[in-house]
């Protein structure tokens, strides 16, 4: 039987390549000079710090930069609230990895709901989808990626 798993996985090393080349770049651009503005990166979460809040929305916008050249779907990310504090101003942007409970739920049933002859089961942070047929499961990446889910999806261990 034919099988293979839907994931969301994250590479943190490319992420941490990311949000150093945007670090160098805030340190050499002159609108940014003197102003005490950084990145601080603790495993999935990006926190930002700035003068200003429209500073902080050009480094999320060289974030965001950094990270699809480093083929990082910015779909993954989660920008956090904006906190005020003084001069300074924050923000954490956390970059989600693995699939919700809901989110699983969800595949699954959109997976019943199409009618191809598979099975999709949870386990843990991902969704084992398998069958008879090589086609169906192929149908179902198709499938899947024609879908309007909002995290980045991939599809790993297929399996004959």
């Amino acid at each position: 039987m034919a099988s293979f798993d839907i994931v969301s996985q994250l590479e943190l090393f490319e992420v941490s390549n990311a949000v150093s080349q945007a670090r160098r770049e805030v340190d050499n651009r002159f609108d940014f000079k003197g102003c005490g503005a950084k990145f601080e990166q603790n495993e999935n979460v990006v926190l930002l710090r700035a003068g200003s809040d429209f500073q902080l929305k050009q480094m999320i916008d060289i974030l965001y930069n950094k990270l699809t050249k480093r083929k990082i779907d910015i779909r993954c990310a989660e920008v956090g609230e904006l906190e005020v504090s003084g001069q300074e101003v924050k923000q954490a942007i956390t970059l989600r990895t693995g699939i919700d409970v809901e989110l699983a739920r969800q595949i699954v049933k959109m997976i019943k709901t199409s009618k191809l002859k598979v099975q999709s089961a949870i386990q843990g942070d991902q969704v084992r989808v398998s069958g008879k047929k090589r086609d169906d499961l192929q149908k179902v990446i198709g499938f899947m990626k024609e879908s309007k889910i909002t995290l980045p999806l991939q599809y790993v261990n297929f399996r004959d």
